[in-house]
Formats: structure tokens, C-alpha cells, sequence
């Protein structure tokens, strides 16, 4: 911003010659501050009121009043007020954002003959803050050269993705304070946190008084996750302007990082209660954060309106989409944005995963790969909870289970209670064959929608099997509904049960397919789970009394193959006197299963 010193034209009234004001005059004079004191103040709605007063009345205190007027409404955040100086010249509605009061009082002054050549570049300003890049870029074109014109096309060529050019206009950018705020800027943008601190604290170094410095250096720390340390560098400002917004939302911000929700609603409420007028500006901002610290209530009455307007609005819609488990949502938003931030990366990452998941999309799932280790490879993420949560990720999808094991690893002491990293590293064990450790973590999963899910339960019941407790995979199935899902635990179990030499429940398995769906297959594996366990019974494996259980299930069977095995089983149990008739309680043989039942 230019120096107001500069800019401001100012004219005292004179006093009658020769006569000396009374003691009450000067006390009078004393209480009126000048525009001057207003701004140095940083009182816009004071300045302001004292231009529309000025106007109003006619008098040629202040020179070009109408661009401080403008200069005021730019400064405040309020722009209602504003609307009284632009409707004395064009006629708006009364929905406009804001913005466009301060945008069409520089348009009439771009417009009138003789316009200020400064007033060029304020309009690119406005229009810079509007979103309207291509046309602030125009306007530049208008305008003289100068080191607020050189920032404005430094940032323009940022946001239309020019490389060259953003290297053409650094070139430009000198060693004072407003090129290098803007080049701090840049970095932030970027996601280059480092680079933009170590540029604040060189300012500070030189120009302590510039307190507002400490709030950007605040904001790269709580970006870097250092929420203690932007905390306690926000702490000096905070103290001696207790009601700046930015300021209090940020240390809002850190409260919900370092503590809860809750913490951070309580330092917002105080804002949202304040009458203060250069609140305005910040209702949305506050608006949105609320929604965040109440984990995500009210999202679909505020979020949607403010796409566009607040960056995470639309990442925080997404995310909240995800969470109601509302995936095409969530796709439908994010498929069409460009990544610039680690955490733009890694939320797309998800929402591709999981689209791809859901409809079976291999472009989607390679998709996601992709942007996982992108993030998870970039140098300043590789060695961060994140960066090795993505890579974890993307060697999910490759199903190359050691490496995910190696960083999951790494980072478990982390996520001791995050059911949803139980979840994922359960599924690893397992498939690398740790079935130990693997029903041991699934076990820890108290979450109902996740022990729901067939992939929890397909999973768990095959470690139960692994680790020679069938009947406990049984007791999965046995409080399932009857579903598709319920149908594909039983192969599971059928199979799973024979591979392993498990062949009583591997029977009762391929018994309950057989009746369901009369595929031979499912009879040659009854066929031959029956004889397995009657086998296991002769060596002394297995009790004999399981063995009723096995002939109900061979009497149940309309195969004359059956009736031959029958025969064998009746005749073994008649010589050594074991008894086939009576109940059999299913209960698993062997004295380990019998214990724990």
C-alpha cells in the first residue's frame, strides 16, 4: 500500500489574522482528528464516516475524496457503507458481494478524463481480489510501470500457472520490504513454508516494529504442524491487538490442532459476538471454521455457499461427503481440481481410491497411486506422518504388503487408537501371513461400521483359521444375515477350512453351499472334507463323538456316493463301539476349543 504521507493533500482551516483562539477553541480543534489520524490509527470506519461527512457537506478539506473513499471501504472489510458513495454515480443491486462497491468506484475513476494513473492498478487490485485474473491482467496493461504493478503480475502469473513469467517478474522484485512480503507470499502459496519463514524473520530482524510479520510467521508454523510454536509466536501480537481477526482465528486454528473442537469454538465465539465492523470481512472465514470445530455439523447449510470463496470450503465439503460415506459426492467435487498443496494431493488420492473401489475403476485406483506417491516421494513430505501415510497407501494398491508394513511401522506409535490405521495395518499383517498379529489388531477394532464391513470380516475370519480357531470364523458366519456376503464367507470358510486340514467345519461349510446352490463342486468338497475329518478320527486327531456331526451331514445328502461313505463311517464306529446317534452340541473338537467354549 502507498505510504499515506505521500498521498494525503491536506488543508487546515486558517485562523482570522491577528486573533489568537480561545483556550475552549483549542480544546475544540483537539478533539477532531484530521483523515490523517484516522488512517495512522487504522480506523477506517472513522476515516470514513469523516469523508462521507465531507462530502456531504460540500467542504474541500480533503483532495480526492473520493479515492480515499474507496481507499477507506478497501481497508475496512465493510463495504455497506461504501454503496452510498458508488450509487451517486452507477446504480447496483443490493446483493452485490462487497467487493464490487470498492471495484466500480475505481471503474468510474478509470473512466473519467484525466484518471490518476494509479487508478489503474487499483482497479487490477480489485479485481485481483475478485478472482477476476484475466482482467486484472488487462488493466495492468493500462497501467505505468511500477513495483506494485511488477507484484500484482508476479502473483497473476502464479495463479494462470506461467512459470517463466513468475520467474520474469521475481527477477524484478528488490530488497524492500513490499517485494519482499509479496515474494514471502509466493512461498506460502507454494506450500514453501521454510522458505517464506526465513523471510519473515529476516524482516523482523530489520524492522521489529512491524509486529503483523509475527502472524505470518504463525501461519507457516501451523501449516508445518509446529502448533505450540505458532502459538507462542502469535502470543505477542494477540496482546497488543487483542481483536484482530486474523490473529484470534488462527489461534483458534492451533486450539483445535493442540486441543479440540471445543477449545477453538470458545476463542471464535468471542469474534462471532463482537459488533466491531471490520469483523465483517471475516464472517465467512468464521463461518466456515465453526463448521470444522463442531465436526461438521451445519456443513450442508454453510460449506456449499462458500465454494469458491474460501479455498478448504470446497476440501472440507469433500471431506465431509467421505465421512457420510458419500462417495460419488465427494468424486464429483474433487475430480476436477488441480492439486497444489500436499494435502489437495492426498485428499484426491483418497476420494480416487475409494471411487475406484466402489465401481471397480482401475483408472481411478491407478489415479490414486499416482498421487499418493507423489506426495509420499516429495522431499518435503517423505520423511513427515503424512508422506509416510501416503506411501503406505500407494503400496496398498500395488499390493506389495511388506513395503506397507515398513512405514505403517514407522508411524504406529502414533495412531494407537486410530481404529482406521488398525484397520489397514490388521489387513497388511495378514496378507504378508502374520495371522498372530493380525487377529490380534482386529480384535482391538471397536468401531461398528468397520467390524460391519465383509472386508473386516473376511479377513478376521480367515486369521481365525490360520490360527487353528475354525470355530470362532464359524461364529462369524453363524451371526451373519443370510446375504451375498454371508454366501461368499461361507466359501471362504469351506475352503479356507480344507486347506488347512480343518475339515469338520470345512464340511458343515460345503454342507450349508451344497443346499443353497447344487453345484457338484460343493459336493466333491463335502465329499472329501467328510472323509478328511473321518481320517483325522481314526489317528486319534480328533474326537470320535464329532463324527455324528459328519454322518447327519452325509444322511442329508441325496448322492449315492454318499450312502457308500456312510457305510464305512457306521461299520469303523460300530467295531471300536463309538456311538452316532444323539447330539453333538457342534462343538469343535479338540481340548483347546472345548476349553474355550
Amino acid at each position: 500500500h502507498r505510504n499515506e504521507k505521500m498521498i494525503i493533500s491536506r488543508t487546515k482551516p486558517a485562523l482570522d489574522a491577528g486573533r489568537t483562539a480561545s483556550p475552549k477553541e483549542k480544546k475544540k480543534k483537539r478533539k477532531i482528528p484530521s483523515l490523517e489520524d484516522f488512517l495512522m490509527n487504522r480506523d477506517y470506519t472513522g476515516g470514513l464516516t469523516l469523508l462521507e461527512f465531507l462530502r456531504s457537506t460540500g467542504e474541500k478539506v480533503v483532495d480526492n475524496l473520493d479515492r480515499w473513499i474507496a481507499y477507506c471501504a478497501f481497508h475496512l472489510g465493510d463495504y455497506q457503507r461504501a454503496r452510498k458513495v458508488v450509487e451517486s454515480k452507477v446504480t447496483l443491486g443490493s446483493n452485490l458481494n462487497s467487493w464490487i462497491y470498492f471495484l466500480k468506484e475505481y471503474e468510474v475513476f478509470s473512466k473519467q478524463d484525466g484518471c490518476h494513473p494509479d487508478d489503474f492498478t487499483n482497479l487490477a487490485t480489485c479485481y485481483f481480489y475478485l478472482g477476476m485474473y484475466q482482467e486484472a491482467q488487462d488493466m495492468l496493461a493500462k497501467a505505468p510501470k511500477s513495483k506494485t504493478q511488477n507484484r500484482l503480475l508476479f502473483h497473476l502469473a502464479h495463479k494462470f500457472g506461467d512459470e517463466n513469467q513468475v520467474m520474469q517478474y521475481h527477477k524484478h522484485l528488490q530488497n524492500i520490504v513490499e517485494d519482499q512480503l509479496s515474494l514471502a507470499a509466493m512461498h506460502y502459496l507454494r506450500a514453501h513454508y521454510q522458505e517464506a519463514i526465513d523471510v519473515y524473520k529476516k524482516l523482523l530482524q530489520e524492522r521489529r516494529e512491524l509486529l503483523a510479520l509475527n502472524v505470518y510467521l504463525a501461519m507457516c508454523y501451523h501449516k508445518l504442524d509446529y502448533y505450540d510454536v505458532s502459538q507462542e509466536v502469535l502470543a505477542g501480537y494477540i496482546q497488543t491487538y487483542p481483536d484482530s481477526v486474523v490473529a484470534v482465528n488462527l489461534k483458534a486454528c492451533n486450539y483445535y490442532r493442540l486441543f479440540n473442537g471445543k477449545a477453538a469454538e470458545a476463542e471464535l465465539k468471542t469474534l462471532q459476538d463482537s459488533s466491531n465492523l471490520s469483523f465483517q470481512f471475516a464472517r465467512d472465514l468464521i463461518r466456515h471454521n465453526m463448521v470444522i470445530f463442531k465436526d461438521g455439523e451445519g456443513a450442508l447449510q454453510v460449506l456449499p455457499s462458500l465454494v469458491g470463496v474460501i479455498q478448504e470450503a470446497c476440501l472440507n465439503l469433500v471431506i465431509y461427503h467421505l465421512r457420510q460415506d458419500d462417495v460419488k459426492s465427494a468424486y464429483k467435487l474433487i475430480k476436477d481440481i488441480e492439486p497444489s498443496t500436499p494435502q489437495e494431493y492426498t485428499l484426491k488420492a483418497v476420494v480416487f481410491a475409494a471411487y475406484g473401489q466402489e465401481n471397480n475403476s482401475r483408472d481411478c485406483l491407478k489415479l490414486a497411486q499416482n498421487y499418493y506417491q507423489l506426495v509420499g516421494n516429495a522431499a518435503s513430505e517423505c520423511d513427515t506422518i503424512p508422506g509416510r501415510q501416503c506411501m503406505a497407501s500407494c503400496y496398498f494398491l500395488l499390493k506389495q504388503f511388506e513395503d506397507v508394513l515398513i512405514y505403517l511401522n514407522s508411524i504406529k506409535s502414533y495412531f494407537y487408537n486410530v481404529e482406521t490405521f488398525s484397520f489397514n495395518f490388521a489387513q497388511a499383517a495378514a496378507a504378508t501371513g502374520n495371522w498372530q498379529e493380525a487377529e490380534e489388531v482386529f480384535q482391538l477394532i471397536q468401531s461398528d461400521k468397520i467390524k460391519s464391513d465383509y472386508v473386516y470380516i473376511s479377513w478376521l475370519a480367515r486369521s481365525y483359521i490360520m490360527n487353528r480357531k475354525p470355530e470362532l470364523a464359524w461364529e462369524l458366519y453363524m451371526r451373519m444375515e443370510t446375504c451375498a456376503d454371508s454366501f461368499s464367507l461361507l466359501q471362504l470358510i469351506a475352503n479356507d477350512c480344507y486347506k488347512m486340514g480343518q475339515f469338520f467345519y470345512s464340511a458343515k461349510a460345503f454342507d450349508v453351499l451344497e443346499k443353497l446352490d447344487p453345484n457338484p463342486e460343493y459336493w466333491e468338497g463335502k465329499r472329501g472334507a467328510c472323509i478328511g475329518h473321518f481320517q483325522l478320527v481314526i489317528a486319534g486327531r480328533e474326537p470320535k463323538e464329532s463324527l455324528r456331526d459328519i454322518v447327519q451331514i452325509l444322511q442329508d445328502t441325496a448322492n449315492s456316493q454318499a450312502e457308500l461313505i456312510l457305510m464305512t463311517v457306521k461299520k469303523w464306529a460300530k467295531e471300536y463301539r463309538v456311538t452316532l446317534t444323539g447330539p453333538s452340541g457342534h462343538v469343535r473338537p479338540g481340548a483347546v476349543a472345548i476349553g474355550n467354549m
